[in-house]
């Protein structure tokens, strides 16, 4: 993801305004000795192209990583992300964050109302707490906290990847992206 600032020298790169803690959604242990967060879409494209090359990183590190996802949906452009975003967050109040997250983006042309709730009834969810938990406003409410702390660390577009709490500007390609997380 190039961006303008490419050229800008690693120290006048923006870098993470929330630090990684329990909040987040992980996988590898939260102080691992790198650390990759990203801020995505599940209605992106790009995005999805990043998910298979984002998941051989987290292979190939194993408990020296821990990757971080936030939800960072373009609404303006994304008509069902936001949503995708409020039903994986209301999948994690039942402890299937990362379940519902794969099957997000691996049916990500089909999302709209019918897709979340069949993808919920197949994890299985408790059908009417993830209801509740959808229209309580607590799913909406965290979504808005990633958006927020990803505006504050100057997020504009998905996927936006911090290696090692820094924006990274390279290309998401296996071998760049762990090249970058080496060289912290």
């Amino acid at each position: 993801m190039p961006s303008e600032r490419s050229s800008a020298p690693e120290e006048l790169l923006p870098t993470l305004v929330l630090p990684v803690e329990s909040r987040d959604h992980c996988r590898g242990p939260i102080g691992a000795r790198y650390s990759l967060v990203e801020y995505g879409d599940y209605e992106c494209e790009q995005c999805a192209r990043a998910e298979p090359i984002v998941a051989e990183v987290v292979r190939e590190l194993g408990d020296d990583l821990c990757f971080v996802f936030r939800n960072y949906p373009l609404v303006e452009e994304h008509p069902h992300a936001e949503r995708a975003a409020q039903v994986a967050e209301a999948a994690d109040m039942q402890a299937k964050f990362w379940l519902m997250h794969d099957r997000l983006f691996a049916h990500q042309t089909e999302l709209g109302e019918p897709l979340f709730q069949r993808l919920a009834r197949e994890l299985p969810l408790e059908m009417d707490t993830f209801e509740r938990d959808l229209r309580s406003g607590a799913a909406a409410r965290r979504v808005a906290e990633d958006v927020e702390s990803g505006e504050e660390a100057g997020v504009e577009a998905t996927p936006t990847f911090f290696v090692n709490g820094r924006l990274y500007v390279g290309s998401y390609e296996f071998l760049a992206l762990l090249d970058a997380l080496r060289a912290k």
